[in-house]
């Protein structure tokens, strides 16, 4: 019997200010919105950059029952280059993500905690 074949991801980010989360993610992370669901498009967008999509829905922060828990990796080409424009963007202030490093189990990567606290990782093998 043949196995399905997984082709992408996309995760769901609850978040608790959608339209702040839409700015976040297009001005800051350089993500596009590539959608809004017709039947809740103030509940639940799209964004997209590359061949990455993301999901976001509106929750009220009593639904949330383990805000931050939720932890993304994204394989980039050049996270160097990456952490360089998020810095620019105002996404990187003093102690609010990790500088980029060659880590001990074969990536290069930075990491962090999105505007819903959501931990992202970005990173591309050595």
């Amino acid at each position: 019997m043949s196995r399905a074949q997984f082709k992408e991801v996309h995760p769901i980010l609850p978040v608790t200010d959608l339209e702040a989360a839409v700015r976040y993610y297009t001005e800051r992370l350089g993500f596009e919105l590539a959608f809004r669901d017709p039947s809740a498009p103030d509940a639940y967008v799209g964004v997209r950059r590359g061949g990455v999509e993301l999901h976001l829905q509106l929750q009220r922060e009593a639904d949330m029952p383990n805000p931050g828990t939720l932890m993304l990796r994204f394989i980039v080409d050049d996270p160097d280059a990456l952490h360089a424009e998020y810095e620019a963007n105002g996404v990187l202030r003093d102690g609010e993500g990790t500088a980029v490093e060659d880590k001990p189990w074969g990536t290069r990567e930075f990491a962090f905690i999105d505007l819903n606290k959501h931990g992202l990782t970005f990173y591309r093998d050595l």
